[in-house]
């Protein structure tokens, strides 16, 4: 996935972000707006999981100092989930 790609998705989590503001202006169904909330949820942790997958790829692969990358990086991953 490349920045265009990441943009995209963000996009479209921030449409579900304004589509959830819209729900509770119009005081719609409390089910309805958690089940949204849950949808942007699981947006962002995918595009969260994906960064951080690239991030892997790229970055502690090629670097120099990976074993300080991934403990950089699993302290990240804990704020993530």
């Amino acid at each position: 996935m490349d920045k265009k790609e990441y943009l995209v998705a963000l996009r479209r989590i921030e449409g579900q972000v304004r589509g959830l503001q819209r729900m509770i202006e119009e005081e719609r169904d409390c089910k309805e707006i958690i089940s949204q909330i849950a949808a942007v949820r699981s947006a962002l942790k995918r595009v969260g999981i994906l960064i951080v997958e690239e991030y892997a790829k790229k970055c502690i692969v090629s670097g120099e100092d990976a074993e300080n990358e991934i403990s950089e990086l699993l302290k990240d991953l804990q704020s993530l989930f």
